[in-house]
């Protein structure tokens, strides 16, 4: 910034303003009232495209309407579309959580772009009367319509990527079920031993359940279409042409090639945030399995002489500074720690989704903020876990067989054969003796080595077949 100053009016009196900057007064304040987080707009790129785009539309659906003459139009929609492709985001340096219902987001919004469009048009910065924030940027909007439909599409952006990165992990886990498909092992339930199935199948769950989750997602993703663009202050429309939700939503669409939905009641749709609330739940779900089977891999990795030492996780980093040779399972723990975090920003949207008052919900940004944290850190702690963990996870297949054969838990595959009283005969000498199964079995003459060799073949313990 240059040394150089503007001055800037508004209702309280007049403020210096940098004379290089784009944004002005509003953004000053907002600065100096809201030194909360330390983080800026500037860390949220998806809620300034969103807000560009907003801008752009309007701009061209006033033009159509005739409430804007075709040079501002010219301008503003140019200034728009540098931002959208990422120019000026340094000039959006309110904290992320403030109050006012997004005013001030909105506000350092038209003030750049007002700012930027004079400069297009060779007027210098703070020219108001040829291009002003508020009678020309955000001409037929009020922030209770433009921000929500902001925080909208920016949220939709985030989500795109998020849904990309689950699918990666979707297919690791699936490529991981395939290698290790014929990998016997013990399936447990209340950490004790249960019935045999193979490491396949346990990773193939994974996959399922992420899969899932993706079209959680997917439908929750579905709902933040619907906008309320044009409500204005709260839903009835004032300073608003007729005619102006639908122009402006028909632009929006063809920017942002988005499938959007005018709210068929605006005042509804002004004070409602149960989209972010449904979404924030569906985050938390996928956040709540992801860890659960971070949970599964470092219990199935631990060891690697006194735990479980089933599967082995690529060693990524060495794992303390007073035991040599220690490995900790660092990419699990940092996505169980991205999970506990989303829980928590879940309790934050709820309890902020309930703090709404009458016809409008004043704390949007921090449930924006709080969206934005959840769906980019579980973007990349699934990105980190597909590309630092799941892929380079080896199997140990003789420790897993030798668990299988040691287990007691193997009785119950060869229950129908031998009979209920003789399998439970079996299982208590197991115990008693720390003996293997399949060897009291034909100690006991209770069948054939031949006819154990079939039932405890890889795919008939896993149900995989019938044979």
């Amino acid at each position: 910034m240059s040394t150089d100053t503007r001055i800037e009016h508004d209702l309280l009196g007049d403020r210096e303003i940098p004379a290089d900057a784009y944004w002005g007064i509003h953004t000053l304040r907002a600065v100096e009232n809201f030194p909360i987080t330390a983080q800026t707009l500037q860390s949220n790129p998806d809620l300034i495209r969103g807000l560009a785009a907003v801008k752009l539309a309007a701009a061209r659906a006033n033009h159509d309407l005739g409430l804007l003459d075709e040079e501002r139009r010219d301008a503003i929609v140019a200034a728009c579309k540098e931002i959208i492709d990422g120019a000026l985001h340094d000039q959006f340096p309110i904290d992320v959580i403030q109050g006012g219902a997004g005013t001030s987001s909105n506000m350092n919004a038209n003030e750049v772009i007002a700012n930027r469009a004079l400069e297009i048009l060779g007027h210098p910065r703070g020219t108001y009367s040829v291009i002003s924030p508020n009678d020309h940027v955000n001409l037929s909007q009020s922030t209770n319509d433009a921000y929500p439909t902001a925080v909208k599409l920016g949220t939709i952006f985030a989500i795109k990527r998020l849904l990309i990165a689950l699918g990666e992990l979707e297919d690791a886990f699936a490529a991981k079920a395939d290698e290790f498909h014929d990998i016997v092992t013990m399936g447990r339930t209340q950490l004790q031993d249960a019935v045999p199935m193979t490491l396949g199948q346990a990773f193939g769950s994974y996959a399922v359940t992420i899969g899932e989750d993706r079209e959680r997602l997917g439908e929750a993703e579905s709902l933040v279409h619907e906008i309320n663009l044009g409500a204005t202050a709260i839903g009835t429309g004032l300073n608003a042409p007729a005619g102006y939700a639908e122009a402006v939503r028909d632009q929006l669409e063809q920017l942002t090639g988005l499938p959007l939905v005018t709210a068929p009641d605006l005042v509804e749709a002004t004070q409602d945030v149960g989209s972010f609330v449904h979404l924030s739940g569906v985050l938390k779900r996928i956040a709540v399995k992801i860890s659960k089977i971070c949970n599964d891999l470092r219990l199935l990795s631990s060891g690697p002489r006194a735990g479980f030492n089933e599967i082995n996780l690529p060693a990524v980093q060495s794992g303390s500074s007073i035991m040599p040779g220690k490995i900790n399972p660092v990419i699990p723990e940092v996505v169980n720690q991205v999970a506990f975090e989303v829980i928590g920003n879940d309790v934050t949207i709820t309890a902020a989704a309930e703090s709404g008052q009458l016809q409008l919900n004043a704390f949007e940004p921090v449930i924006l903020h709080s969206l934005h944290k959840s769906i980019s850190h579980l973007e990349s702690a699934a990105r980190t876990l597909t590309t630092r963990c799941i892929g380079g996870i080896t199997a140990n297949p003789e420790l897993t067989r030798a668990a299988v054969e040691h287990s007691i838990g193997l009785v119950t595959a060869l229950n129908p054969t031998i009979g209920y009283q003789a399998a439970t005969m079996i299982a208590q000498e197991a115990l008693k003796t720390g003996r293997g199964v399949a060897e009291l079995v034909l100690e006991h003459g209770l069948m054939t080595a031949s006819e154990l060799e079939r039932l405890l073949r890889p795919e008939r313990l896993a149900n995989l077949t019938t044979a």
